[in-house]
């Protein structure tokens, strides 16, 4: 692609962060559907929703397998992935929304999807899966084109935080990673990161405002994606599009701050309100040739970095590592 058609290109895309109800697809479309046609009427391109928000997120640890049966379904010919291509047909616009998958031989993914208003679906398993045990990883890194000129790459929440992942999908080619997320208010070992929020504070939210949004915007919400998640962007060169959860979340407070960050890592828009909210911004594709991150990208030195690829021994399998932190 030239130079000036690069400089040209734009696209208005949209991050909405909300609270998913457990296992009730049909409210929770109705939720994605009022912000759909919010932001056709706002001409927005591309709308992200969050990890697993159309099944639930959270409660799925705590289910039978037969309870896992009866709530995945399978991607692309499944009733969920219709109905987003139906939408995304609709209204003219690219739709990504998280969901449980049901696999062909009886297992599960924690999986995303992108629907594209010519009919055409993507999909991405997440990688670094830890929610139950019948959940598996997937196993491929998720890059393709969307209308509108773009080129993006899907990871869901903790694929992110493992920095190959987002270089490896940079280096694939994408200019925006969609990266939909449930975290914030997270339980941990670690007093360093993140902390659960007391389920009074979000239930006293209208009452008592200051408080809860102090959490969302302290170092169990915001302070915390603010230490890691602009690097990803500005590192890599890329757009970045957060979207999480809000809200109660099983027995945890997602916190929501659903952002939009550009190829330096500044915030185009962002949101600390605590409830569903949807954030707008115009990505310039004039931004990405000579951002810092490309420049880094193009001063690497590819014949160092075979030991990336060697085990050191020290890997161990997510669901050890997420429930130590």
């Amino acid at each position: 692609m030239s130079q000036e058609s690069t400089s040209q290109r734009t696209l208005r895309v949209a991050s909405v962060q909300f609270e998913s109800l457990p296992g009730d697809k049909d409210a929770n479309f109705r939720a994605m559907e009022s912000f759909i046609e919010r932001a056709a009427s706002e001409g927005v391109r591309l709308i992200v929703f969050p990890e697993c928000c159309v099944t639930g997120y959270w409660f799925i640890r705590n289910l039978s397998a037969d309870a896992l049966t009866r709530l995945a379904e399978p991607v692309f010919e499944g009733s969920s992935s219709q109905r987003l291509a139906e939408l995304a047909k609709r209204y003219d616009m690219t739709i990504g929304a998280g969901l449980l998958e049901a696999g062909t031989e009886g297992e599960f993914y924690n999986s995303y999807v992108v629907a594209m208003p010519d009919g055409s679906a993507r999909r991405h398993r997440k990688i670094h899966a830890f929610e139950h045990s019948l959940v598996r990883g997937g196993s491929e890194l998720t890059v393709f084109d969307i209308p509108g000129g773009f080129r993006v790459g899907v990871l869901i929440c903790y694929d992110c935080n493992i920095v190959e992942n987002v270089r490896m999908t940079a280096l694939r080619g994408a200019e925006i990673l969609i990266a939909p997320h449930q975290t914030g208010g997270c339980r941990s070992r670690n007093p360093h990161l993140m902390g659960v929020i007391e389920r009074r504070v979000w239930d006293e939210r209208h009452a008592h405002p200051q408080a809860v949004e102090q959490e969302l915007r302290g170092d169990k919400g915001r302070g915390w994606l603010m230490r890691w998640l602009p690097s990803r962007a500005h590192d890599n060169g890329l757009f970045l599009i957060f979207s999480n959860g809000v809200g109660v979340d099983d027995d945890e407070i997602r916190t929501g701050n659903a952002m939009i960050l550009d190829p330096y890592g500044r915030a185009l828009a962002e949101t600390s309100k605590a409830g569903d909210d949807m954030v707008i911004a115009d990505l310039d594709a004039s931004l990405l040739a000579e951002c810092t991150g490309r420049s880094w990208i193009r001063a690497r030195r590819p014949e160092l970095y075979a030991p990336l690829t060697v085990r050191t021994g020290l890997e161990r399998d997510t669901r050890e590592l997420k429930f130590e932190e």
